[in-house]
């Protein structure tokens, strides 16, 4: 990337948007035999100036071959304008990946750097983080990844509900256990729940800490803990800020008046026991986020949630904020298969597959890659036979295996020294690896702007399958072009190690 941020790509685009005097978007061609890069901004432009589009296409072609960048440019189709770009703009770009090192393609996609918070797990302390609670800690988490190399301030936090009837069930489980008796039929079972037990005191802490235990183990560590007990307290000041009225006991709000789809309940009925609802713990909570000052408070949810994504937005306005400053995140369920078969799942039946428990079968790096591969509005199916295997088939060891093998050559090359200057013409095996150097400068903007984590896994395989494409086809060490080589193999370990770890996976140097 050049001093003012642009990258190589966005530089020819903005040579091609001078001819053209229009913003230009370049797009890879699937053919290659369609150049390098293609746009069609003359078909865009030909409306607009009253000209056929390939005429326009045509007098950009042969301003474009002027450039230095350019090796020709062609016209296909209605209009396209395929660019075949030079040798000299291949090792540009090499060039830059290395320069920039672990800060290639870092930056920020939107107008200023932010306060962001993420909070996400947030499982209730009624057992240990199950699989799919944990596929909102690797979502959240790489969402956060993404954003503080897209140069945001990020805080994470896990917000866990320590108060209300769940917790009074799990706490009367216990004590049932210890007393050597069965729980209530609406309580929790499972051997985690018989280890608590052994154990004095309040259950819940003991609980909080084996969560926190797994969560570290997968990576994720949290900047704060919020407890609803303690934010409930805060509960009678905030409610004389709030147009309420009370009827059958219980004080509602008129959230209708903000865009809610109904009014909602705050404090239930003496009847129904008196206590605060949900809804009136997410006012609070809402409100102590944006009071410490973020500029972006997210929340990653399950699919459950799918009624709160616009209560949030409801609390804000009510408040006087801007509901802007709320994102809602939402992902669907897990499901782990094995042999074929589907695992159920149930946290007070016991036989749920926790998270420590898929860590154990698959390792940390299979659970982190699969529990982030697919994007939050699908649902994920992981083959556990699969993710667990050590060969090309599991995608996660695929992309690893291209880290390692990379780090064995240079390892290899001893003291010979690594340099993108041109030594011949380039192979189209270095091309291919070149151009998708320079897509994940774009591809990490994307990946930050759209909260995408899972094209990161998509690029990776992709930036793996050209090194290997190029490392089967082209020799390195003892080539004539072998510094050059040695540059490009360097900056795709590079690039590689940056795409696993905003994913949290590891990039080992040996396998």
């Amino acid at each position: 990337m050049a001093a003012d941020g642009t990258t190589a790509v966005e530089r020819l685009a903005a040579e091609i948007g001078r001819l053209a005097e229009a913003e230009v978007e370049l797009e890879r061609p699937r053919d290659p035999s369609h150049g390098d890069y293609a746009t069609n901004v003359a078909m865009r432009l030909a409306p607009l100036r009253g000209r056929p589009p390939r005429e326009l296409a045509e007098e950009l072609a042969d301003a474009a071959t002027g450039l230095r960048q350019v090796e020709r440019a062609e016209v296909a189709g209605p209009g396209f304008l395929n660019l075949f770009v030079t040798d000299a703009w291949y090792a540009g770009a090499l060039g830059e990946v290395l320069e920039r090192g672990r800060d290639y393609g870092a930056g920020t996609p939107e107008s200023r750097p932010q306060r962001v918070q993420v909070e996400m797990v947030s499982a209730n302390p009624t057992g240990p983080i199950t699989v799919a609670s944990a596929r909102n800690g690797a979502l959240g988490d790489s969402i956060a990844r993404l954003l503080e190399f897209a140069g945001h301030e990020v805080a994470r936090e896990y917000y866990y509900n320590d108060a209300g009837g769940q917790m009074d069930r799990f706490r009367a489980s216990v004590e049932a256990i210890r007393r050597g008796e069965e729980p209530p039929e609406d309580g929790y079972g499972g051997e985690y729940m018989k280890e608590l037990a052994q154990l004095d005191g309040d259950p819940v802490p003991h609980m909080l800490e084996r969560i926190e235990a797994s969560l570290a183990r997968f990576r994720i560590y949290f900047d704060s803990w919020a407890r609803q007990s303690e934010l409930e307290h805060e509960l009678t000041e905030l409610l004389e800020r709030l147009d309420t009225y009370e009827q059958d006991g219980a004080i509602w709000v008129r959230s209708t008046d903000y865009g809610d789809e109904k009014d909602r309940v705050l404090i239930r009925s003496p009847e129904r026991g008196g206590l605060p609802t949900y809804e009136a713990a997410d006012i609070v909570y809402l409100r102590d986020k944006l009071e410490r000052g973020f500029d972006r408070a997210i929340y990653v949810l399950g699919a459950d949630h799918h009624g709160l994504r616009s209560w949030y937005e409801v609390i804000a306005r009510m408040l006087g904020y801007d509901p802007d400053r709320v994102e809602v995140i939402l992902y669907q369920l897990v499901h782990l298969v094995r042999g074929g078969e589907q695992t159920r799942m149930s946290k007070r039946r016991g036989d749920v597959v926790f998270l420590d428990e898929f860590m154990e079968e698959v390792g940390v790096d299979a659970a982190r890659w699969y529990l982030v591969s697919r994007g939050p509005d699908q649902t994920i199916e992981v083959d556990v036979d699969l993710a667990r295997e050590r060969s090309e088939k599991n995608p996660v060891y695929y992309v690893q295996y291209a880290h390692a093998r990379i780090a064995g050559i240079l390892r290899n090359a001893g003291t010979t020294k690594a340099s993108p200057e041109l030594q011949g013409e380039l192979t189209d095996e270095e091309r291919d690896l070149v151009k998708r150097l320079a897509d994940f400068p774009l591809v990490a903007a994307e990946a930050t702007h759209r909260r995408a984590p899972h094209a990161i896994p998509t690029y990776a395989i992709r930036l793996a399958d050209d090194f290997h494409r190029f490392y089967h086809n082209q020799r390195v060490l003892g080539s004539e072009t072998e510094s050059f080589r040695l540059a490009l193999i360097e900056a795709t370990r590079g690039v590689i190690a940056r795409s696993l770890d905003l994913i949290g996976v590891v990039a080992p140097d040996r396998m």
